[in-house]
């Protein structure tokens, strides 16, 4: 009996030492775990991140000898921690999530001299329509309705007469979210008058469209493109930049849409200003011209942004 009791006694004691001491996880060997694969993550960001691929110098606005005022284009280096913090859920390393900073250039358009401006930087992506207004209201409403329907917002260079005449088209064009843009006033020839009335057909223009607008245009484009050093001057020194176009589809020869699509596909670059007018070919190809494009790559913005060092 005793040595029975001994028994019990030995089971007894083993099972409430095990019950005292028995083995659980380490609840810092996980973490242990997840420190070190966060750092091997970390360190693999940091080692891609001296790439020359992801690290580009800005790169300042510039005169070009053929194109003129040429906008900057800002540089980019990778961000550490907020790609880290991307890819910190799955553990590994994935290139498209790399988080870029953006670096802008120290001289930018504004600090050049007075010049036109023909395009955006010619590694930027995108495009921008400069739709030039000194008649055709009745295809304007068509034209919105498919640049709405595309969410695409771009550019109104208005004639200070046709504004003076159709104000609430100009007042709808810019509820819009587009750009408005100042045309001269009555269509001439900006190249051949003196620089008196060079700065009359500017400034008429501006005070009816910032009567009708509350906002005075920040670009000025030549009727039929034509100017000199004078008109650029003259509008340089109403604080305007002057805008022409690299691309034009030659729609006031009323081509069908499809040879306009093509002349526009065939000319179109990284940057490109892409002169229109408020035709029936436009309202009717609008749409498949910016489906276009954008199958092409090319988002299609405002000016303003064409014209940023913005990447």
């Amino acid at each position: 009996m005793i040595t029975y009791r001994k028994y019990v006694n030995l089971i007894l004691f083993i099972l409430i030492f095990f019950a005292t001491f028995r083995l659980e996880p380490n609840p810092f060997e996980t973490d242990v775990l997840q420190v070190n694969t966060s750092d091997q993550l970390y360190m693999k960001i940091t080692d891609e991140a001296e790439k020359e691929e992801y690290n580009e110098p800005p790169e300042n606005a510039y005169i070009d000898r053929v194109w003129k005022k040429t906008p900057g284009r800002n540089g980019r280096k990778v961000n550490i921690e907020a790609s880290y913090e991307k890819m910190r859920k799955s553990g590994q390393f994935d290139e498209k999530l790399l988080v870029f900073d953006e670096i802008e250039p120290e001289i930018g358009l504004d600090d050049l001299p007075a010049a036109p401006i023909y395009r955006g930087h010619p590694d930027k992506q995108m495009v921008t329509f400069m739709i030039n207004v000194s008649w055709g209201a009745e295809y304007i409403p068509a034209i919105l309705q498919v640049l709405q329907d595309q969410h695409v917002q771009v550019n109104f260079f208005i004639e200070g007469k046709w504004a003076r005449e159709n104000p609430d088209l100009v007042k709808l064009i810019a509820d819009k979210g587009h750009l408005i843009g100042n045309h001269a006033y009555d269509h001439p020839d900006m190249a051949r008058i003196s620089t008196a009335k060079m700065e009359e057909q500017i400034s008429r223009t501006n005070e009816i469209l910032t009567a009708i607008l509350g906002e005075t245009p920040q670009y000025f484009t030549p009727p039929s493109g034509s100017f000199n050093d004078q008109v650029v001057q003259v509008a340089a020194d109403l604080n305007m930049e002057t805008i022409l176009w690299t691309t034009d589809t030659i729609d006031w020869k009323n081509p069908s849409v499809s040879v306009m699509i093509n002349r526009v596909e065939n000319k179109v670059h990284p940057g490109a200003i892409i002169l229109m007018h408020p035709t029936e070919v436009i309202a009717d190809g609008l749409e498949d011209l910016i489906i276009s494009l954008k199958d092409k790559g090319y988002r299609i913005g405002k000016l303003d942004r064409l014209l940023s060092s913005g990447r």
